[in-house]
């Protein structure tokens, strides 16, 4: 089988709500990282077969196939094709799965797959809003088959990221000492450049928006987002604008086009669990990929496992006996920001520059995501 290599990873500075990027249409946003993706090589862009990107709520700005309209909104050539995924939170880690599983089947030789979102102008679960106008109050309710095997349950992140906290035993104190560490990394890793090399620029912005200066004192007097809840807003991850790209390509195309690769993917995989508790799928996820490539836990140099909820994280960290000082190293979603289509491929970005700034070998990737999904992706780096 052909293998796939990553040639780049590169994404832009994650914008805060109503922040520096907030004013940018999402088409802009996405052809911006889609320029910088392409100007970092000397490769013809007709040469791409394909651009898979991740969107969630594609509406107004964000539908029509994203993945396309940033493409010609970039300037570059239009008869290379683009599609767009929603995997939810996963929505451009599955991109980057489809790039390299394109790649490795031998139909495509070069990919550029990433993930796009603008959560200020279109908030998070906009499309469930929109379908009330059509009569539906949200995906589930007068669906007989769903009721039929899940009753009326509630179905959000809220709940899941409380029902997790609970099953697993993890304390609001918990879940405030992780948080806290997020944040300061992510202020570690920005004053010591450790981004610098994955971070395109829009305009003047350069800098994730994010991290904020906190104290375990401060999260402590924050009100529960639920009534009797455990989880504050300090502990789930920030509504966030950005962009992210990776450039997937075969052994040949990299001769062909002089490309130097970076990495390559030894395993892809996804599976599903409960989509009540809908955030605990990395936990599986985790499992089966090490079953599959009889890999340990400690075999990975750095781990990136999205911020969804600190009770996701630890959670899982309690399941898997990761060594915390190898996960979210550089700060998470909590600290960074979640800008849902564009966290699958932006995580990947990190990811991959902290395997090159450590000389680590392997990193695994897993994130928890909306219907009880998980993706997990280990990639190994060359060099």
């Amino acid at each position: 089988m052909t293998e796939a290599y990553i040639i780049d990873a590169v994404r832009t500075p994650v914008g805060r709500k109503n922040g520096a990027l907030s004013s940018i249409h999402p088409i802009d946003l996405g052809a911006h990282i889609i320029r910088s993706a392409m100007s970092r090589t000397d490769l013809d862009p007709a040469a791409v077969d394909d651009v898979v990107f991740g969107c969630v709520d594609a509406i107004g700005g964000q539908a029509g196939n994203i993945a396309r309209t940033s493409w010609l909104a970039a300037g570059l050539p239009e008869e290379v094709p683009g599609t767009t995924v929603d995997r939810q939170c996963g929505s451009s880690q599955q991109a980057l799965h489809f790039a390299a599983q394109a790649v490795m089947s031998g139909t495509s030789d070069l990919i550029l797959a990433g993930g796009v979102q603008n959560m200020s102008r279109i908030p998070i679960s906009a499309a469930m809003t929109v379908g009330r106008e059509f009569g539906f109050d949200d995906p589930f309710s007068g669906s007989t088959e769903w009721a039929r095997r899940y009753g009326d349950q509630e179905v959000s992140q809220f709940r899941a990221a409380e029902l997790i906290a609970e099953k697993w035993g993890v304390s609001r104190e918990d879940m405030e000492r992780w948080a806290l560490r997020s944040h300061e990394r992510a202020h570690a890793a920005i004053a010591e450049g450790r981004f610098a090399r994955e971070i395109a620029p829009v305009g003047d912005v350069a800098v994730d928006e994010g991290p904020r200066e906190t104290s375990l004192e401060a999260m402590a007097r924050l009100q529960p987002l639920r009534p009797g809840g455990r989880l504050t807003a300090a502990l789930a991850s920030q509504i966030a604008d950005g962009a992210s790209a990776v450039l997937v390509a075969s052994e040949s195309a990299a001769k062909t086009h002089n490309l130097v690769p970076r990495a390559r993917i030894h395993h892809m995989s996804v599976r599903g669990a409960d989509p009540i508790f809908m955030l605990s799928a990395p936990i599986p996820a985790t499992a089966y990929a090490l079953a599959k490539t009889g890999m340990s836990i400690d075999d990975f140099d750095a781990i990136e496992i999205n911020e969804a909820f600190a009770s996701v994280v630890l959670s899982w960290l309690a399941e898997t006996g990761a060594d915390p000082a190898r996960v979210n190293v550089n700060g998470g979603g909590i600290a960074l920001g979640h800008p849902l289509g564009a966290t699958g491929t932006k995580l990947f970005s990190t990811l991959l520059n902290e395997l090159e700034r450590t000389n680590g070998r392997y990193g695994l990737q897993t994130m928890c995501e909306g219907g009880g999904t998980a993706n997990v992706l280990i990639v190994e780096r060359l060099g």
